[in-house]
């Protein structure tokens, strides 16, 4: 069976399962383990069951391998798989924002202050 239809796997981590010893160290390891879940409690299913990372793609646009323009100011890119073209776009200013997906293949959306 496969497991992107389990909506249990949706929720864990296939290529992090367990943190690694920087996160939170001197802390016991079922709270590390909680806490490195919760930290991004949909990764399975943002970069493979929505998201395209385990799949052969390509990408284009104006800094297609970056989240963000080096130089500031708005990025674009498109992610193609076979005959699907995904969007991503970006801004870094007075906000960081960023939407569709990633240079990795992952769907992501953040809007932040530009010191985060």
């Amino acid at each position: 069976m496969n497991k992107k239809i389990n909506p249990l796997w949706w929720l864990k981590n296939e290529d992090d399962p367990v943190p690694p010893d920087w996160y939170m160290a001197g802390s016991s390891q079922r709270k590390r383990n909680t806490w490195w879940l919760m930290r991004n409690p949909l990764h399975n299913f943002t970069f493979y069951v929505i998201g395209i990372a385990d799949k052969p793609f390509t990408s284009s646009g104006k800094y297609p391998d970056d989240v963000f323009n080096p130089k500031g100011g708005w990025n674009w890119s498109v992610r193609r798989y076979k005959w699907i073209s995904l969007p991503f776009v970006s801004y870094k200013g007075k906000v960081k924002f960023y939407a569709g997906w990633r240079e990795r293949g992952n769907i992501g959306f953040k809007l932040t202050g530009n010191n985060a």
